[in-house]
């Protein structure tokens, strides 16, 4: 049963009480740095220095790495275009590169899980080398929702992403349940198959609901996988019985950016409900049936009206 997490309040932290002092960040290239640092200089990078990050006290190194070595993580979002433009406009402008990606050294070369922007529009210069704050720990690529604030994702983004690594994370062992930091929310693994199925599906019609409905599979990933397909079809069903009862309200003259989020509000049985666990398939078939029998022709436009703020987006 899907359980709604409490929001807890944070602490309040007295000013300068957290983390490492200045003067205690400096770190020795030995053991697992000192190896990673004979890496770099063997993929023709070079260590320019290391450190202990002040706030948690991991090592790090920064580093010059050939940027032909340097690549996205296989499972994030799709760079930006027009981001990208806009990074080499700002670079060649100021004639600097002074924002360095975070990488992981992975086979014969390093992932970026934050800083595919950067990269890119650097790649797009002609750039030789790209600077990095390289992080041993390569568990670190699979956090990629939390790390990546470059560009805000949107509810597609998040939703791709987020099922592309769990396909990634199909080989090692653990349930999806270990995983709930990387992935942030079941909801996106379901909307993401059902992003890679149907494109075009308005997921942010459905987002809210699934936020109730939705939780994470105490499975191995590979059957975590088998169990997201079943969910994202029962969705994707749905989807086709509301997208009827969509085009019926079109069919009456009766227009709004809303028209979707309006018709889903209407047969969502926990829209008001005070609980806090429900069955996903009880709830999915009851909004299945309802849609089914919409009677269209008891809406008015003004109705459409209790719809306030902006459109749902996936934006």
């Amino acid at each position: 049963m899907a359980q709604l997490k409490k929001r807890t309040r944070r602490k309040k932290v007295a000013p300068g009480t957290v983390g490492l002092a200045a003067g205690a960040t400096k770190a020795a290239l030995e053991g697992r740095l000192g190896s990673l640092a004979q890496t770099v200089e063997a993929d023709g990078g070079s260590v320019l220095g290391s450190y202990l990050e002040p706030y948690g006290g991991k090592p790090v190194l920064l580093v010059t790495l050939p940027i032909e070595k340097v690549a996205p993580t296989p499972y994030q979002r799709d760079a930006s275009e027009a981001h990208v433009k806009r990074l080499m406009n700002v670079i060649e402008k100021i004639g600097r590169f002074l924002d360095p990606v975070i990488a992981v050294h992975q086979d014969s070369g390093y992932w970026t899980p934050n800083g595919n922007h950067r990269l890119q529009a650097l790649k797009k210069l002609g750039a030789k080398s790209v600077t990095a704050l390289l992080l041993p720990d390569p568990e670190l690529a699979f956090k990629i929702l939390a790390l990546n604030t470059e560009k805000a994702h949107n509810l597609r983004e998040k939703s791709l992403e987020a099922i592309r690594m769990e396909r990634a994370l199909e080989g090692p062992s653990g349930q999806e349940t270990d995983y709930t930091f990387e992935l942030e929310e079941p909801a996106f693994l379901t909307l993401g198959i059902c992003y890679e199925k149907r494109p075009r599906i308005s997921g942010g019609a459905y987002h809210s609901l699934l936020r109730r409905i939705d939780e994470f599979v105490a499975a191995p990933v590979r059957e975590a996988l088998r169990e997201r397909e079943r969910r994202a079809n029962k969705l994707m069903e749905l989807d086709d019985a509301v997208s009827e009862v969509v085009q019926k309200l079109k069919d009456r003259g009766l227009t709004s950016p809303y028209l979707r989020a309006f018709v889903v509000a209407r047969i969502n049985p926990v829209r008001f409900s005070k609980a806090t666990s429900f069955d996903f398939d009880q709830v999915l078939e009851k909004m299945l049936a309802a849609a089914k029998k919409f009677n269209v022709e008891k809406i008015r436009q003004q109705d459409l009206a209790s719809m306030a703020g902006p459109p749902i987006s996936d934006e």
